[in-house]
C-alpha cells in the first residue's frame, strides 16, 4: 500500500468505527424512548384522571344553564379499573357538584358473556357498578347501556344500575323538574341491544316540541339521525382513540361514528354532539395522549 493509501485506510477505519458508534447511540436512544413510551402508555397514563369542563350553547335549550356530569366506559374488570378506583372517580365527580350525572355505558370490562365467566369475575363486574350509588346530584343519575354490557349480560347490568338508584333508559325518556323549567333526558338503546335498535323517534315520542331535551347514547354513531329539536346528544364509546400518536393520529376507532366524531364537541348545522373519552380501556390496556376523563358540561341556551 502506498504512502497515500495508509491514511485513507486509517480514515475509513476510523469512519466505520465512528458510524458504528453513532448507530449504537441512536439505537439506544430509540430503545429508551420506546421503553419510556410503554411505561407511560401502559402503566401511568391509564391510572390518571382529567376533569374536563366544557360549555355548549344550544338554540333549543330553554331555561337556566345546567351542569351535567358525564361518566362513560368504566370497564370494571379490565386492566386499570377496579371498584376501588371507580370509588375515587365517583368521589371526584361529587366534588364537582353537577346538577345531574349521566352514565353513558360500558360498565363491564372485557368481551366474554357472563355465562362464560367465573363467579369471582362476575362479582368484580357487578361490584364495579355499586360505587355509582355514591354519586350525589340534585337531579339524580340517569344511565344507558353500552355494547360491552350487552355482550356481558344486559339485563344483569341494568338491574345492578337500578339497584344503585340510577334510572336506566332504552328508547324512552324521563322528565326532570326544576326551578326555571323542566327538561327531559332521552336515552337511546345501544346498537348491540338484544331488545331493540336505537331510535330518537321512540325516545322522544312523549316529549312536546317546546320542551328541552338532552339525548344520551353509548355510541356517537346515532348522532347521524339526531333531530334538530334535541339540545345536545351525549355519547362515549370512542375512548377518544385511546392511543393518539403524533403525526399518525388516533390508533383505535371503535366504530364508524367514533372515527367521524372521535372526541369533544361537534356542531352540525346547529345540532350539537359531545363525545367523552371515558375512564377505562378496551382492546389494548394503554392510553397515550388521551387520558381517562370525566366531564362537567354546562349546557345553556344561545
Amino acid at each position: 500500500m502506498g504512502a497515500i493509501g495508509w491514511p485513507i485506510a486509517l480514515f475509513l477505519l476510523w469512519r466505520a468505527k465512528h458510524l458504528k458508534g453513532r448507530i449504537a447511540s441512536v439505537a439506544a436512544s430509540l430503545a429508551s424512548l420506546g421503553w419510556a413510551f410503554c411505561v407511560w402508555a401502559f402503566l401511568i397514563e391509564p391510572q390518571t384522571l382529567v376533569v374536563r369542563h366544557v360549555t355548549v350553547d344550544s338554540a333549543t335549550w330553554r331555561g337556566p344553564p345546567i351542569r351535567i356530569g358525564l361518566i362513560s366506559d368504566t370497564h370494571v374488570g379490565a386492566p386499570h379499573m377496579s371498584a376501588g378506583r371507580l370509588d375515587r372517580v365517583v368521589a371526584r365527580m361529587n366534588r364537582e357538584r353537577p346538577d345531574i350525572v349521566l352514565l353513558l355505558g360500558d360498565y363491564a370490562g372485557r368481551h366474554e358473556p357472563a355465562a362464560l365467566r367465573s363467579a369471582k369475575d362476575r362479582s368484580i363486574v357487578l361490584g364495579g357498578i355499586a360505587p355509582f350509588a355514591r354519586l350525589s346530584a340534585p337531579h339524580g343519575v340517569v344511565a344507558v347501556l353500552g355494547n360491552h354490557d350487552w355482550w356481558y349480560d344486559g339485563p344483569a347490568i341494568e338491574r345492578a344500575l337500578t339497584a344503585t338508584g340510577a334510572t336506566v333508559l332504552e328508547n324512552n325518556a324521563i322528565r326532570i323538574a326544576r326551578d326555571g323549567g323542566a327538561f327531559w333526558i332521552a336515552g337511546l338503546a345501544d346498537l348491540e341491544s338484544n331488545r331493540e335498535r336505537p331510535s330518537y323517534e321512540r325516545a322522544l315520542m312523549n316529549i312536546t316540541a317546546d320542551e328541552s331535551v338532552v339525548a344520551i347514547a353509548h355510541w356517537p354513531d346515532v348522532f347521524a339521525d339526531a333531530p334538530s329539536r334535541v339540545a345536545i346528544t351525549l355519547a362515549g364509546h370512542s375512548h377518544c382513540g385511546q392511543v393518539n400518536l403524533p403525526i399518525v393520529g388516533r390508533m383505535v376507532h371503535a366504530s364508524a361514528g367514533s372515527r367521524r366524531w372521535p372526541c369533544g364537541a361537534y356542531d352540525d348545522d346547529g345540532r350539537k354532539l359531545y363525545v367523552t373519552g371515558g375512564v377505562g380501556v378496551s382492546m389494548i390496556p394503554a392510553r397515550f395522549r388521551q387520558p381517562p376523563e370525566i366531564v362537567v358540561l354546562t349546557l345553556r341556551g344561545q
